[in-house]
C-alpha cells in the first residue's frame, strides 16, 4: 500500500530511518549526483524527513548540501552516544552528525570528520557499541576507523580486495570479526584483534559477481547473509563458509544491493534489486523465498529500510513501513507491504 513519495534534489542512493526510541519517525535520504563536463564534479545532500505513515504524511525537515554520498547509516541502539548519522562520500571522508529536535524540526550538527584516503568512500557500518566504523574504499582497501570523545582517528587501513570494496560490515555477535565484500567476487572475513589484522576466511567461488551488501541476521550468530550482482540473496552459515546454506538459495531479478532486516519479525528481509525493484524475503533455516515484490520506481533502486516498530494504543504492533529510493527518477517512496505476516 503507497503511503507518500517525493522527488529529492539529486539521484538517490540510500534510505535509513533512525532507530533511536524516540526518533522512529525521523527518515535521512541521501543523493549523489556526478556533475560531468571539463571540471566533473560529485554533488550530494542528506535530507531528513518526518514520516507519519497512519496520516499519510512525508514532511521534509531539514536539508544540507555535501559532497556526493556513496552510504549513510544511523548509530545503533545501545551505543554509546548518539543518535549519530555517518557519512561515506566521494571525497575520501567519514563525517558523523548528531541529531537534533526542537517541536519536531530535526536537524544535523556536525560533529566530527575525516579525509581517510584519497579513493571514494564506499560503504560503512558502525560497530554494536558505536566506538568504530569499518569503511569500504574504491581502490579495495577496507578502514576501521575510531569514534572516540567526537574524534575520528583511523585504527589501521588495508588492502582487502582487488577492485571497488562495496561490502563491509562488522559482525554484531563478534564484534572483533569484520567481513568485505567486493567486485573482485570476493566475501571475506577478517579478525581485528591482531594487528595487522587476520585474514580469517575468502570464499572466491560461490559469487559469480560482485558482492554488494552483507547483514547479520539479528538473534542468530551464525548465519550471514549476502548479495550479489549476479541476483542472489544468499544464506550463509558461518560455521562453515566454504558454501551458503542452500547453494542457490534466492534469485531475486536483479543485483541485491542491500539487505535490511525487519526490526522485530526474525528471518524478515528488505532487498533493493536495483534492476528489479525491491523484495521482500522470508528467510529460514535451508529456505528463502520472496513473499512480495514492489515495482513502483522507475530507475535503479539503491536505497531500502524498515520504520522500526511501534506499539498501537491496544500494544498490537501497527503496520510495517518501509522507505525506498531509486537512483536516476530521484524518486522517494514510503509503503507498506501487503504480506499476511506483516500486517498482523
Amino acid at each position: 500500500m503507497d503511503v507518500a513519495h517525493c522527488e529529492l534534489d539529486g539521484n538517490a542512493d540510500a534510505v535509513e530511518f533512525c532507530p533511536q526510541d524516540s526518533y522512529h519517525h525521523v527518515l535521512a535520504a541521501s543523493t549523489y549526483t556526478l556533475q560531468e563536463g571539463d571540471k566533473p564534479s560529485r554533488n550530494g545532500s542528506i535530507s531528513l524527513f518526518n514520516v507519519n505513515a497512519e496520516e499519510k504524511n512525508l514532511e521534509l525537515l531539514y536539508r544540507m548540501d555535501t559532497a556526493g554520498i556513496f552510504d549513510i547509516k544511523w548509530s545503533p541502539v545501545g551505543g554509546n552516544a548518539g543518535p549519530f548519522l555517518a557519512q561515506a562520500d566521494a571525497d575520501g571522508c567519514v563525517k558523523v552528525y548528531g541529531l537534533e529536535t526542537d517541536s519536531n524540526e530535526g536537524l544535523l550538527r556536525d560533529i566530527t570528520g575525516e579525509k581517510i584516503s584519497s579513493s571514494l568512500c564506499l560503504c560503512l557500518e558502525w560497530n554494536p557499541s558505536a566506538t568504530s566504523i569499518t569503511v569500504g574504499l574504491s581502490d579495495g582497501s577496507v578502514s576501521i576507523v575510531s569514534v572516540v570523545e567526537s574524534q575520528l582517528e583511523v585504527l589501521q587501513q588495508w588492502k582487502a580486495h582487488e577492485f571497488e570494496l562495496w561490502a563491509t560490515s562488522f559482525d554484531v555477535h563478534q564484534p572483533h570479526m569484520v567481513y568485505t565484500g567486493s567486485d573482485d567476487c570476493k566475501f571475506s572475513g577478517w579478525d581485528i584483534r591482531e594487528s595487522p589484522f587476520k585474514l580469517a576466511f575468502q570464499n572466491s567461488k560461490i559469487h559469480k559477481m560482485g558482492v554488494c551488501c552483507i547483514a547479520n541476521i539479528p538473534g542468530d550468530s551464525n548465519t550471514l547473509l549476502t548479495g550479489s550482482y549476479d541476483e542472489y540473496l544468499r544464506v550463509w552459515d558461518v560455521r562453515s563458509i566454504s558454501k551458503p546454506v542452500n547453494e542457490t538459495s534466492v534469485c531475486l531479478g536483479g543485483g541485491v544491493w542491500r539487505i535490511k532486516h525487519h526490526p522485530f519479525i526474525p528471518g524478515l528481509v528488505l532487498a533493493a534489486c536495483m534492476h528489479n525493484g525491491f523484495a521482500v524475503v522470508k528467510v529460514g533455516g535451508e529456505k528463502a523465498e520472496v513473499l512480495e515484490t514492489y515495482a513502483k520506481h522507475g530507475s535503479l533502486a539503491y536505497g531500502a529500510d524498515w520504520q522500526r516498530g511501534r506499539l498501537s494504543l491496544e500494544g498490537k504492533r501497527k503496520n510495517s513501513v518501509v522507505a525506498t529510493c531509486s537512483f536516476y527518477d530521484k524518486l522517494l517512496r514510503i509503503w507498506m507491504p501487503e504480506s499476511d505476516c506483516l500486517t498482523r
